[in-house]
């Protein structure tokens, strides 16, 4: 029953030393960051509105990103003078 299992063992570990490679694979290079990312952070949506409201740094402290506040919306347009007067 031992030579079995021996038997079993060397099989196993024929086909898995057939994989095996001397080669090093090629890694490519990290493609560069978006318009407003800094490098090594983690973005973060801290209200959960799907917009990202700041940043982690890998030593784990948020920052928020500050910027010039939104534009309010335009106002809505006239009334056209066309249809039922009353």
């Amino acid at each position: 029953m031992k030579a079995g299992y021996l038997t079993a063992l060397l099989i196993g570990a024929t086909a898995l030393s057939a994989c095996a490679t001397d080669r090093e694979e090629i890694v490519a290079p990290a493609p560069p960051t978006g318009p407003g990312a800094i490098a090594g952070t983690v973005a973060a949506d801290s209200n959960g509105d799907g917009i990202v409201d700041g940043y982690y740094t890998p030593d784990g402290v948020f920052h928020p990103i500050s910027g010039p506040p939104c534009p309010p919306p335009p106002p809505p347009p006239p009334p056209t003078p066309r249809g039922e007067r009353g």
